[in-house]
């Protein structure tokens, strides 16, 4: 379960583009049909299955599709599909440039209920019998009650969030260290998870872990296994065919091979959250079971979950770019806008370090924690992509892979498809660039509103990240990292 847990895991020439709302069609720009098919029935999509799975894998699936439509609009499938998900259309319309991808975002013309994973949903019975606020659509109440108390519970742990992600790096790293020093090599997963739970749990849920031994040191592998459970039928792993193909792709997993654990962590957060779960009620107007359940989730799918792939994702792109002298440069900007002293980390000081928050939106970029946004069409409109319009029809199924949009040679014009560390520093147009930075249901110079489905942590996640890399150069004067481990680590003087 853990390995599939990690597997989960220059300024532009041309005129900016809005991400939204969307701007009437160009007259210039033709109409056209959308392009492409979805095959015959059961046999297409079976078909698209294993090419997305197996032999082509999801990025060189949209690619050659894209290639043999010439357009970065066409229709495909994506799974799941048949054989035991009869109540799953896998239809979409794949939308693969920034200017049709960003259409996902405005709320006027799509929607968003029940589509976080695509047509697929996994059971209710996996949140309490209860829809949380991520498969809701905005136009839904609870929506609006859920996203704001989302955003308090953000806001008021502010006060926190830098210590206590302080003083759990202290743990994780001192258990790395020691790692190293006996065996020369230590791998990071395991204790990264440990590292996020209990500093997400303090943070979001309130409730220090070490007050129930199991959660303390199981908690962390609950999740693992709750969310690896809902979302087996849509996770490419790629070193198990033929068996991936049999056995996690061809039907969902049942609630009750993890309910045990679920219900272990839902007493956890009565007993241990008890003052937040009070304030959504007060404040919010929340039921105890709606606020514990949107709580599990808030904290095992949008934050253990996404860190648990974003900064094993930022640790290997930091050992990728060990010989281009990033290390010395990222070294320097840290301790010259913050010491050597992790107690001078703050929000503040990290978004003076330039360098840090490029290669942290340049990881984003290439490698968002979530590839693949969906929405569904509120109502018949026009999509507006580069090249092309296309009328697209009410209920249509959007799907965007953002890997590949966010390689779009007409934004990121300089080596779009080549990792730039500072890429979104001022001197290479990158204030420009963050608008189209889409990791987060929206752009990064976007704001999270009750109105909108960007991410609640838009903004505190890639501190987080910042944070956590500043981290690691004012403890560090050397650090090799290479295939998911730490190797060589030289503290600082």
């Amino acid at each position: 379960m853990s390995a599939m847990m990690a597997r989960m895991i220059g300024s532009p020439s041309t005129t900016p583009l809005s991400p939204s709302p969307q701007p009437p069609p160009s007259s210039s720009q033709p109409v056209r049909a959308v392009p492409g098919g979805y095959g015959w029935p059961v046999v297409g999509p079976i078909i698209d299955r294993l090419d997305y799975f197996w032999f082509q894998g999801p990025q060189k699936f949209f690619r050659k599709r894209m290639e043999k439509h010439k357009s970065t609009v066409f229709r495909t499938n994506v799974p799941p599909t048949f054989p035991w998900f009869l109540g799953v259309n896998p239809n979409v319309i794949a939308v693969l440039d920034v200017k049709a991808f960003s259409h996902l975002f405005d709320m006027e013309i799509v929607e968003k209920a029940n589509v976080l994973v695509g047509d697929f949903m996994p059971s209710v019975k996996f949140t309490g019998d209860l829809r949380v606020c991520a498969y809701l659509d905005t136009s839904d109440p609870k929506h609006t009650q859920i996203k704001n108390f989302s955003l308090d519970i953000l806001k008021r742990s502010s006060a926190i969030w830098v210590p206590s992600l302080v003083s759990a790096l202290d743990s994780m790293w001192d258990k790395i260290d020691a790692e190293v020093a006996k065996s020369g090599s230590a791998s990071y997963f395991f204790p990264m998870q440990q590292f996020l739970f209990s500093f997400l749990t303090r943070c979001i849920i309130g409730a220090d872990p070490s007050t129930s031994p199991e959660i303390a040191s199981s908690g962390h592998i609950m999740l693992d296994k709750w969310l690896g459970v809902q979302l087996l039928p849509t996770i490419n792993i790629g070193i198990l065919q033929p068996l991936e193909e049999l056995f996690l792709h061809s039907f969902s997993y049942p609630f009750w091979l993890v309910k045990g654990d679920y219900n272990k962590l839902v007493q956890f957060v009565e007993k241990e959250g008890k003052e937040v779960i009070k304030r959504a009620q007060t404040e919010f107007n929340l039921t105890e079971q709606e606020t514990v359940h949107n709580l599990l989730f808030i904290l095992g799918f949008n934050s253990f979950g996404g860190f648990s792939i974003f900064l094993p994702t930022l640790l290997s792109a930091l050992g990728d770019q060990e010989s281009t002298g990033l290390h010395e440069k990222l070294r320097y900007e840290v301790r010259q806008k913050s010491g050597s002293n992790s107690n001078s980390l703050s929000f503040d000081s990290v978004k003076e370090m330039e360098l840090v928050q490029s290669f942290v939106y340049e990881t984003l970029r290439l490698n968002p924690p979530v590839p693949s946004q969906f929405a569904r069409a509120r109502k018949d409109f026009k999509l507006t992509s580069h090249d092309a319009v296309y009328e697209i029809k009410k209920g249509e199924l959007l799907c965007g892979y953002q890997p590949l949009v966010m390689k779009d040679a007409k934004v990121f014009v300089e080596s779009p498809e080549t990792f730039l560390y500072d890429r979104f520093t001022k001197e290479k147009g990158g204030t420009e660039l963050l608008n189209y930075l889409y990791w987060s249901n929206g752009p990064q110079t976007g704001s999270a509103t009750a109105a909108n489905k960007q991410c609640a942590a838009k903004e505190i996640v890639p501190l987080t990240a910042a944070l956590f890399v500043a981290y690691l150069f004012q403890r560090y004067d050397s650090i090799t990292i290479s295939s998911g481990s730490i190797t060589v680590v030289e503290k600082a003087k």
